[in-house]
């Protein structure tokens, strides 16, 4: 079984925590790294520190010729003590492969000085300013060394060598990570077996590994796990170097006579069991190392450790499964796929996918499927959307160790707006969703001789698996997440129309209704998909085309255009009936390339589409099908086309069609019994008619429209018969009420906005004090929208709605009261109103005093009454227009002076006077 970590607490997980940090035990044992100084004579240290220095001058100087010439030897001498391996491998101006060389020839003649040296660097890479001496070497313990070392650390420096960033740090961590790979593979044929250099390199990181000090931890540890990923590569030679020895000592066995041996067979023999028995020393130094750093470390509070490890551990697992595939290893990967942090599990399922593409791997894995497949599948909701990807894909080569329930509910991602994650969403629907169970396999060449019957099939599961799961009702972002995997499936043309037109389909295969509608939408969408090449809205900016794919667009989209040229009339003929399939097709001339009708002379098909698209729009009224219909016709009316003019010629006689049936409705509109619903879309209809550009298109300019005076007449007597006519005892309800003001309303839009003539308004106006709590507000607006558009001609309306009341003998004090409603919409600002109430009292003098009468002198004025409704409809007037009113009312004869007269004229002369 594969248990859970265990919580013991860890000391090196804190930073900085000022516990002292020892080696573990076998850091000391078979010659490590610090020898024990009691075991030396005081001579003998003299003799080393003497044989210390020597063997780096000489190592400086390898590494000095290997780069420079040798005539400049006085220049190396002077330089000579400036050079150090971490140098070398921080310039990183000299072949690795060189450097190791170097070193390994030191290692030969001293090795405890060389590996003096190889310490110094990994100190050095750590960012350690503090360097081991020959005296430190002999004379300390390991935990004393790493106690200075931690001492000589600057604490104000933010970084070390293998974190910070900038160009030169970043090849300077490739370097590292290239020594100690070159390292191990240069020493495969001499040293590395001797039993001395492993144990020392294992002590040394072992020790740092367990250090409080993050950049001993961490540099450490990425050279633990680079010489593990080295041995890895070293064990894998191996195998051939065993094959050889084991086949060169059969020969030779075969060629010595039975029962007799010769020095030449015992050589092969001693080479084949040396060879036979490196694979073991190897595992061996693989578990040290991953014992004393791998399991110490993988859990560490610095995430950048934990990725380390993982990372390095899928490459262990991939490279050599004969050691690392089992649960003793698996384990640490299954409980890191909970790491908090994302990229920790991003690196766990990158390394499993590798273990997951060789299917012969996937069955060693049993334990491990048990215990984490539940993990696996619910990352694919994780957080991070790259992680969620990268969980999706393991999944999709998780092979029938995933149920196909669990992959169901993972289908809706088709549908995500991530794209890459849609994608690989709609990669594992392709792959699961057009798998057949086995034993039903379709050989390819029933495939290419059954093409329709193949695609059939697969485009029915398509289309059942969006119409039943129901996760999401937009086909575009489907046909995007499919469009790299379906194998041409969505871009076969011919096939998908050919589904569409077949009537030789047995009833039992045949498309249903919605099956048929879906399929539209499918083909409408891979159509947009093969034109604009980009993600539809939501799933990111558009993709730039290489030349190439560029071309191979252009290509397709010229194959489609001819495609659907010839196809799409019989379409919209077949399915004219049904709305949302001839929205959707229509749809499609909009990503024609359009000079395919010429260069292919097919001009006779875009007079069939041009005459289905006259039929649908005499056909329906539906909203959708017109404006798919006029956006085809703009995108076909372009002056640069040499199609242009059919297209043209065909929209002119299409409108003319249009304007000659519209005055025909007109006419039976009022022919019949006319509708409150049919006068409000009457009104609506004239607004938009009236307020086409004249000057934008000669075919649109035929739609303008103006009622005419007999129309005017009809549409206001319709408004006094419905709104104001209408009593019984139903009329104040709120639902009578309601239904009034509707057609109250529209019909004073068309005196606000000029399509009626404003004097029709009078007939409204009368009723302002009788049905002021029911359609006051809507009146009261109406004024002042046609003031704004008019003032004159809109006082002019209201003096002749009074002088209308007083001629048909209305009450005297209701006109009064109207007239003083009147005047209160004219507000307090006399300047913006002077014009409009200097014509009031100019119109409604001449109403009064000649009306009728032909002479006034000798007749009484009929209308004299109506200069007091004059007083109580606008009292406010400019000075300067009062003297003009003043003159006019001191030239009357003395003799028609009475009341009424002398009132009207103490009002004028009273407000001149006032200050």
């Amino acid at each position: 079984m594969i248990a859970e970590p265990s919580p013991a607490p860890d000391t090196s997980q804190k930073e900085n925590d000022g516990q002292e940090a020892t080696a573990p035990a076998s850091a000391v044992q078979n010659g490590g790294c610090v020898k024990n100084p009691s075991n030396l004579t005081p001579k003998e240290r003299k003799k080393v520190r003497e044989q210390c220095e020597n063997v780096r001058k000489k190592n400086i100087l390898r590494r000095k010729r290997s780069s420079q010439p040798e005539n400049d030897e006085d220049e190396i001498e002077e330089v000579v003590e400036a050079v150090t391996l971490f140098e070398v491998v921080s310039l990183g101006k000299v072949a690795m492969q060189s450097v190791v060389d170097d070193w390994i020839e030191a290692y030969k003649e001293d090795r405890d000085l060389a590996l003096l040296d190889l310490i110094n660097f990994f100190i050095q890479c750590s960012g350690c300013q503090g360097m081991v001496t020959a005296e430190m070497y002999q004379s300390l313990h390991s935990s004393d060394i790493l106690k200075k070392m931690i001492e000589k650390f600057d604490e104000e420096d933010e970084g070390y060598p293998i974190v910070k960033p900038g160009p030169h740090w970043k090849k300077f961590k490739a370097n590292f990570c290239e020594f100690t790979a070159v390292l191990i593979q240069q020493c495969q044929y001499s040293i590395l077996y001797d039993g001395y250099l492993m144990n020392t390199i294992t002590s040394l990181l072992s020790g740092l590994t367990g250090s409080v000090v993050r950049a001993f931890r961490h540099t450490s540890t990425l050279a633990a796990m680079k010489l593990v990923t080295a041995l890895v590569s070293v064990i894998q030679n191996l195998d051939v170097s065993i094959h050889n020895a084991q086949q060169l000592y059969e020969v030779e066995k075969n060629r010595t006579p039975e029962g007799e041996t010769g020095p030449r067979l015992d050589e092969l023999d001693r080479k084949r069991k040396e060879c036979q028995q490196k694979p073991v020393e190897i595992e061996n130094m693989m578990n040290a190392l991953f014992k004393g750093t791998f399991v110490r470390r993988y859990r560490d509070v610095i995430p950048e450790i934990r990725i380390v490890c993982i990372e390095e551990m899928g490459s262990w697992l991939k490279l050599y499964p004969n050691m690392f595939l089992n649960d003793c290893y698996l384990k640490y990967v299954g409980w890191m796929l909970y790491d908090k942090q994302a990229e920790v599990r991003l690196k766990c399922l990158q390394g499993l996918r590798g273990l997951y593409e060789h299917k012969e791997l996937i069955f060693k894995m049993g334990l491990f499927n048990t215990r984490f497949k539940s993990r696996i599948v619910s990352m694919t909701t994780d957080k991070e959307p790259e992680v969620a990807v990268e969980a999706m894909k393991l999944v999709m080569h998780c092979g029938n160790t995933v149920s196909s329930e669990e992959c169901e509910a993972m289908y809706h991602f088709v549908y995500a707006t991530y794209r890459p994650l849609a994608v690989v969403a709609g990669e594992l629907l392709c792959k699961r969703l057009f798998c057949l169970p086995p034993g039903e396999e379709e050989a390819p060449h029933f495939k290419k001789k059954n093409k329709f019957v193949y695609s059939f099939r697969r485009l029915k599961k398509l289309i059942l698996f969006f119409l039943n799961h129901g996760f999401h009702k937009h086909v575009t972002y489907l046909v995007d997440s499919l469009w790299d995997w379906e194998d041409g499936l969505l871009r076969d043309w011919e096939c998908l129309t050919n589904l569409l037109r077949n009537k030789s389909m047995r009833k039992e295969e045949a498309f249903t209704d919605a099956q048929e509608t879906v399929l539209v939408e499918i083909i409408a969408a891979a159509v947009r998909q093969t034109v604009e090449g980009h993600p539809p809205v939501g799933r990111g900016g558009r993709k730039v085309l290489t030349a190439k794919e560029r071309k191979s667009q252009m290509e397709e989209c010229a194959r489609m255009t001819e495609h659907f040229i010839v196809v799409l009339p019989e379409l919209l003929a077949k399915y004219s009936s049904d709305i949302e399939k001839v929205t959707n097709f229509l749809q499609i001339p909009q990503y024609y390339n359009l000079n395919v009708y010429v260069t292919g002379r097919l001009e006779k098909y875009l007079d069939a589409l041009l005459k289905e698209m006259k039929e649908l729009v005499h056909r329906h009224s539906d909203l959708n099908i017109l404006e798919a219909c006029s956006k085809v016709y703009s995108v076909f009316c372009n002056e640069q086309l040499e199609i242009f003019p059919i297209v043209s010629e065909a929209r002119h006689q299409l409108i003319e069609e249009m304007v000659k049936d519209f005055y025909q409705l007109l006419d039976d509109f009022f022919q019949e019994v006319c509708t409150n619903r049919a006068f409000i879309l009457l009104c609506d209809l004239l607004i938009v008619l009236s307020h086409q550009g004249v000057d934008e298109d000669e075919d649109f300019a035929l739609l303008k429209f103006l009622p005419d005076h007999d129309l005017q007449a009809k549409m206001i007597q319709f408004v006094k018969d419905h709104v104001f006519g209408e009593i019984s005892k139903y009329s104040h309800r709120l639902d009578s009420i309601y239904r009034k003001r509707v057609i109250l309303a529209e019909y004073c839009k068309l005196i606000a906005y000029n399509v009626v003539e404003m004097m029709t308004a009078v007939e409204i106006y009368k009723h302002y004090m009788p049905t002021y709590h029911d359609f006051g507000d809507i009146i009261k607006e109406t004024i002042n929208r046609t003031r704004h558009n008019d003032r004159i001609e809109s006082a002019r309306t209201l003096i002749v709605c009074l002088q209308e009341h007083i001629e048909s003998s209305a009450n005297f004090a209701s006109i009064k009261e109207l007239a003083r409603r009147f005047s209160l919409t004219f507000g307090w600002d006399q300047m913006n109103s002077r014009e409009s109430i200097a014509m009031i009292h100019k119109e409604g003098i001449d109403f009064a005093f000649h009306g009728d009468s032909q002479d006034i002198d000798y007749y009484l004025p009929p209308n004299l009454t109506f200069l007091v409704i004059i007083i109580y409809s606008c009292c406010l007037i400019v000075v300067l227009d009062l003297l003009y009113h003043k003159t006019m009312v001191k030239n009357m004869k003395v003799s028609l002076i009475f009341p009424l007269i002398i009132s009207y004229s103490k009002m004028i002369f009273d407000y001149i006077r006032s200050p």
